[in-house]
């Protein structure tokens, strides 16, 4: 169960989690027709984006404000898909992980909203979105120990695993994850895709590269 805390709510009253479960997964080094078509859209984004003036984007520019609004600043501590598409803009290496973790990568970037992915069998309880607090922190996917005081958190009865700027190395999915839990961090200010439908669109197409069922949901 996810459930989103009354402080964050206040805080964020546009919040909406598109809550993604799979179960029966194999998950593997990414099929070669994905990573082609992954590295196509990376050149794309790189012809499509000037890095001066992704600010602008309307996902980037409401996320940095839901940061700004949490208490951080979003120059020092950016929503991933920010810190991601600047990492493709300077024509520094997008790691392919895992056909999970990049499936993961690219429709963030398709979206320009925060994805989390996570194994399912790490988690110990509900998992409830929250502020961070003093002393909140984990080491992260990054290789860091990272603050996540005055952050947007995934928390469960361990303690906290995930967020829309950086995840823990807990929760991380591998080879070996067999079940899945994935948070999309969406904002309905932003224009587009409604969360439903992105939440079809992102299970359809990891089904179909790592296997096995999906099931999703949409909290605000």
């Amino acid at each position: 169960m996810v459930i989103l805390d009354s402080e964050l709510r206040n805080l964020l009253p546009n919040l909406k989690l598109i809550i993604i479960r799979y179960e029966g997964c194999t998950v593997s080094h990414s099929p070669l027709p994905f990573r082609g078509r992954f590295r196509l859209f990376l050149e794309h984004l790189r012809i499509e984006h000037d890095l001066e003036k992704i600010g602008k984007l309307q996902p980037i520019r409401e996320w940095r404000e839901a940061f700004r609004r949490l208490g951080s600043s979003p120059s020092r501590y950016r929503p991933s898909a920010e810190a991601l598409l600047r990492r493709v803009l300077k024509g520094e290496t997008v790691h392919e992980v895992n056909s999970a973790v990049d499936v993961n990568n690219f429709f963030s970037l398709k979206y320009l909203l925060p994805f989390g992915i996570y194994d399912a069998d790490a988690l110990e309880g509900d998992v409830t979105a929250t502020v961070g607090k003093a002393g909140d922190g984990y080491p992260a996917l990054n290789g860091r120990d990272v603050s996540m005081e005055n952050k947007l958190l995934l928390r469960d009865e361990s303690g906290p695993f995930g967020s829309p700027y950086v995840d823990s190395s807990r929760t991380a999915v591998t080879e070996k994850t067999s079940r899945c839990l994935q948070v999309i961090f969406h904002l309905d200010t932003i224009e587009g895709e409604d969360p439903e439908r992105i939440a079809d669109t992102v299970a359809s197409s990891f089904t179909q590269i790592n296997g096995g069922r999906a099931k999703s949901e949409v909290i605000s």
